[in-house]
């Protein structure tokens, strides 16, 4: 650890040798190696009225490049606005310019980070008042959780996004503006409380680093910094809406996850509805192995596909309900592993009648799988429409 800091504080100071004064005073660490491209990935809904978009970023620690989650983070104060950090290259060395808040956005590298930051400016929302209006065009946002909104599609531009994350030779070419240099120099402040622990929990979670996910982080964003459950479930909902999680692969990840919910009810029951630092972290640790074991599940060879068949299809349409259900949160994890294990207790029959008829169902075969997939039909429908739903 000693070297490791020896090496940064120099290059900190062949950057300070190199670099101009007012660039200097903007970077907060410099690497060598140029960061991974941006990945591609779906804004969660904004959690509640009021809340910031910001966008994810590679942050850079003792092991490399890691992902740090794109998360909805209430801002210090109202009227303020996230102007996002970004990497630029200088002579040799790529820079790191922090994010802050501010009532303009400022510059930030010319990076197309999505959902509003389009490489300069924001499109996402404007404050009215005290009031945040979200731009629908381009932001992800319930109706029914957050009313004022508006669209303006005029903003929404068809050209081919440029998912290079730095600025300089090699990356992205662009300057501030007039209306960003204004902004720069307008009053700051830094990141939130939030967002510091956002970016630290990242840091310990192996499945961020770009060494071991080679560009494909485990979580790509978060609906909000403490909504670590919510978010594995959107990561499941889209392994099982591609195939990638089969039934039996749901059932056991989601009987994890309603598990380790019991467990973090009963402890804030018996906290005053709170959990203690220890409980904090043990569920992190939890959901660290759970988001390990949804990776590997999602990438082995192992997938969900059925065939262009009549039983094929009806699985497969399925498997999507569950899906929408589990990103809704209309299906709690143990609902999911439920539906799931009904399914792979159909998925297992289908196979073995198939086995033993030369990969064929016989009629009455065909006809039995339909009544139990019937059934099953009205349990996702029944178990997505009662009063429970996932935890956040």
């Amino acid at each position: 650890m000693l070297a490791q800091a020896k090496s940064w504080l120099l290059r900190l100071i062949v950057l300070a040798w190199l670099l101009p004064v007012a660039a200097l005073a903007q970077v907060a660490l410099t690497v060598s190696v140029a960061p991974p491209a941006l990945p591609v990935y779906a804004q969660p809904p904004c959690p509640t009225p009021g809340y910031i978009w910001t966008p994810g970023y590679w942050a850079y620690g003792p092991l490399g490049y890691y992902w740090v989650p794109g998360v909805w983070i209430a801002p210090p104060q109202p009227g303020l606005l996230w102007t996002p950090g970004y990497w630029a290259f200088v002579n040799g060395a790529y820079g790191w310019h922090a994010g802050y808040w501010g009532p303009h956005v400022g510059y930030y590298g010319g990076i197309n980070y999505g959902y509003g930051y389009v490489g300069a400016g924001f499109v996402g929302g404007v404050w009215a008042g005290s009031v945040f209006r979200y731009n629908t065009a381009v932001t992800n946002v319930d109706v029914n959780v957050v009313r004022n909104v508006y669209v303006d599609r005029s903003v929404v531009s068809n050209v081919a996004v440029n998912r290079t994350s730095f600025n300089g030779v090699g990356g992205v070419v662009a300057q501030p503006n007039a209306f960003e240099r204004t902004a720069m120099n307008e009053r700051h402040f830094d990141a939130t409380a939030s967002q510091l622990s956002h970016e630290q929990l990242q840091s310990r979670d192996r499945n961020q680093l770009a060494s071991l996910n080679h560009g494909t982080p485990g979580t790509f964003a978060m609906d909000r910094v403490d909504g670590r459950r919510f978010n594995q479930q959107g990561r499941v909902a889209e392994g099982i809406s591609s195939g990638q999680l089969n039934a039996g692969e749901t059932r056991r990840l989601e009987s994890r996850e309603a598990r380790l919910n019991g467990e973090i009810h009963n402890d804030r029951a018996a906290n005053g509805g709170t959990l203690t630092p220890q409980e904090r972290r043990q569920v992190n640790a939890q959901q660290n192995n759970l988001s390990r074991s949804i990776y590997d599940d999602k990438h082995n060879a192992t997938t969900a596909h059925y065939g262009n068949n009549e039983v094929g299809a009806r699985r497969s349409n399925q498997q999507q309900r569950i899906a929408k259900g589990v990103a809704s949160g209309q299906l709690a994890p143990s609902e999911t592993a439920k539906v799931e294990g009904r399914q792979q207790n159909i998925n297992r029959q289908v196979a073995g009648e198939r086995a033993a008829n030369g990969g064929r169902l016989t009629p009455d075969e065909r006809n039995t799988v339909n009544h139990e997939q019937n059934a099953a039909s009205r349990q996702i429908h029944e178990e997505k429409h009662n009063e429970k739903h996932a935890p956040r």
